[in-house]
């Protein structure tokens, strides 16, 4: 799937794999080497997030059912973790610096094209 920015029409990423299973949500981007500019992981349900094991940075943003954004949270470097967002239902991960370079704020809508 496609995520674009509804204030802006900027593309998220072009690629979001959805991570919706057990399995899928528990692996997350473990293993992976990288997460190129144009992808992304979706996980949902999911309201915190570790980069636990991971080698990369990433972006995170956390969305309300209704796919705004309540939290984002730049470049979180490896063996980290977030804290608990009640008001979230997914968390968008993204590879690090897209949050800056589209423009995300918190309160921006993500649509899926």
């Amino acid at each position: 799937m496609k995520l674009v920015v509804e204030r802006t029409g900027a593309t998220v990423a072009e690629r979001v794999e959805p991570a919706r299973t057990f399995w899928t949500r528990l692996v997350g981007l473990l293993g992976r080497a990288n997460l190129a500019p144009d992808e992304g992981l979706l996980i949902d349900p999911c309201n915190s997030v570790h980069t636990l094991f991971m080698r990369f940075p990433i972006d995170v943003a956390f969305l309300d059912a209704d796919g705004r954004v309540v939290r984002a949270i730049a470049n979180l470097q490896p063996w980290r973790a977030t804290r608990i967002h009640s008001n979230a239902r997914a968390t968008l991960e993204l590879a690090a610096g897209t949050l800056a370079r589209i423009g995300i704020q918190e309160g921006d809508l993500l649509l899926e094209r």
